[in-house]
């Protein structure tokens, strides 16, 4: 898995593309863009909580920390680190 701990700082804005029904779950740093790989599908949010799940552990932060700002039924989301 991808290492992000560098961008783990309190107020962080993290700009993610999400792929759902992906073959595997993966977190991605590709030419600075962060690619979030999932396998479960975008159906109540499942999707969703299983980005905040992967890019928590890249980060190293807990999943409460991560906030969705804008983007919850897209596949460009925006994430605040609170």
């Amino acid at each position: 898995m991808t290492d992000l701990t560098h961008l783990a700082r309190p107020g962080a804005e993290i700009a993610v593309r999400v792929t759902p029904r992906a073959s595997r779950n993966a977190v991605i740093l590709d030419a600075g863009t962060i690619r979030v790989t999932v396998t479960t599908i975008p159906e109540d949010g499942k999707a969703n909580a299983a980005v905040i799940k992967l890019l928590a552990k890249a980060l190293g932060v807990a999943k409460s920390r991560l906030v969705l700002v804008r983007g919850a039924t897209g596949r460009d989301k925006l994430f605040r680190l609170d």
